[in-house]
């Protein structure tokens, strides 16, 4: 019992780990190239996904960090309305990060080969060393994600195991 509690604290510190600095390098990553006497400046403010990745990050960092201070606080929870809401939460988590990375995804891809239906520019042509930030910070939030995954995973064991095989929503110790 305690090591799972172990194993859930460890993730869930990796988990913040790596959702704050995927945050770090989507936040703080602009290029800025002189492109016909005009200084052009890019950052993660011009595309939309990639700024509600970043508040998303944030977010779900800080859900992860209030999950570790209650689980420190309340170390052992016998009923399971606590569980299932954990589990919820783990599960929302999961799938808004994932959506948001996706979204992150999809939107950069735009960028990398451009659109001419949408008079879109190629911008990797031009700002190389944002493209390669913004697509390191997508695979950190990928890894982020399976660790979600994985974290979730643990929270749907703590979650029913508690409940008897035999009977249909009924605590082991009622049956």
């Amino acid at each position: 019992m305690v090591r799972l509690s172990e194993t859930e604290v460890i993730l869930r510190l990796c988990i913040v780990f790596f959702l704050l600095l995927t945050s770090c390098l989507i936040g703080l990553d602009s290029q800025t190239k002189e492109i016909a006497y005009i200084h052009k400046k890019v950052s993660f403010r011009y595309l939309l996904a990639l700024e509600a990745e970043l508040y998303i990050n944030v977010v779900v960092a800080a859900y992860n960090l209030v999950q570790i201070g209650l689980g420190w606080y309340n170390v052992e929870q016998k009923t399971s309305n606590p569980k299932w809401f954990s589990y919820l939460l783990d599960q929302t988590a999961a799938y808004v990060v994932f959506a948001g990375t996706s979204a992150a995804a999809q939107h950069s891809l735009l960028v990398v080969t451009g659109s001419r239906e949408l008079q879109w520019m190629k911008w990797c042509y031009k700002f190389t060393r944002f493209c390669f930030q913004m697509g390191s910070a997508i695979i950190l939030n990928y890894i982020a994600v399976a660790l979600m995954v994985l974290l979730s995973s643990i929270s749907a064991f703590n979650l029913f195991r508690l409940y008897s095989p035999k009977r249909f929503f009924r605590f082991k110790s009622s049956s």
